[in-house]
């Protein structure tokens, strides 16, 4: 094991043997294994967005086995996706990947103040060979308290048996702006909720500049925090998860062109990022083009 990811596990001393096994196997894996710097494949899109919306750019998509092929092939640390797509082929690709199984999930069909359903347990990821759950918090939310009250309980389930924990730490509802959800206060508050909730690895959005909250506002001038670069931003963000001994990846957002997603790779590896969970962005483009991107991706992480 390298010396970058004993220095990373020796941050989760807490944690059982297992867990932090499975924190390894994902550390280890893949193009990026023991550099301590990550590359996740997510696929929730089709039952957060619907199936045209996500995989008719690339029909290749519509078939479960098709990620599991992509975060394969293109060395991927991990795969992450809801229960139904993980039992379409966690047999057929077992130990070829390590998995994380996403245990809550909303679909795009309802308004309202934003709180995904409980769709797998902590059983679900333990028969399907799973090196960790994920699930998705939502600070800001009106129903923010019931999801913090439910990562508390699966957390501590999932430890218990020796899973790691990923936590998406989506900031959004009614008491936040449009602009606001990526707000460096505002993504740097949701990195630190989620720390504070027990996730062993963190997905937030790339900051903006924009800070949202008049109190914060005022300790960042004051402080002369430094925003106005993407890796400055980062690089705060980060320091926000217990001052850097908390795993926090980035996430893709939207699909857009290459050159865009490289320059933002770029600020996320300058700022100390350790990686990127990347979906739209890969798995919607013709499968050679997505290895391409990812092993393109990797590369800035791995020499930053």
């Amino acid at each position: 094991m390298s010396k970058r990811v004993k220095e990373i596990l020796s941050w989760y001393g807490n944690e059982n043997a297992g867990t932090l096994t499975n924190l390894a196997r994902l550390l280890n894996h893949g193009r990026l294994g023991g550099t301590g710097k990550l590359v996740i494949l997510p696929v929730d899109q089709g039952f957060e967005h619907g199936p045209a919306r996500s995989f008719a750019p690339n029909p290749s998509g519509y078939d479960p086995r098709y990620h599991f092929e992509l975060a394969i092939d293109a060395g991927c640390n991990a795969y992450a996706a809801p229960l139904g797509f993980l039992e379409a082929g966690a047999a057929e690709f077992a130990g070829d990947v390590p998995l994380i199984l996403k245990l809550n999930n909303s679909d795009s069909l309802s308004k309202g103040e934003p709180c995904s359903a409980v769709t797998g347990g902590v059983e679900d990821a333990l028969r399907l060979g799973a090196a960790a759950i994920g699930f998705t918090i939502y600070p800001g939310s009106g129903e923010r308290n019931t999801m913090f009250e439910q990562i508390r309980e699966l957390t501590l389930e999932a430890k218990s048996v020796g899973l790691a924990v990923v936590v998406w730490s989506y900031p959004r509802g009614a008491g936040i702006s449009k602009e606001g959800e990526t707000a460096i206060d505002v993504v740097a508050y949701a990195a630190q909720i989620a720390a504070q909730l027990g996730a062993h690895v963190i997905k937030v959005k790339p900051p903006s500049a924009h800070i949202e909250q008049d109190a914060a506002r005022k300790v960042y001038e004051k402080e002369s925090i430094p925003v106005d670069s993407l890796s400055d931003r980062v690089r705060h963000v980060v320091q926000s998860a217990f001052n850097g001994r908390r795993i926090v990846i980035f996430s893709g957002g939207p699909a857009k062109g290459k050159d865009e997603i490289l320059e933002e790779i770029r600020g996320i590896a300058e700022g100390g990022g350790f990686g990127s969970i990347m979906g739209r962005n890969s798995f919607q483009r013709p499968k050679n083009e997505a290895i391409e991107l990812l092993h393109e991706v990797m590369d800035i992480h791995k020499n930053a």
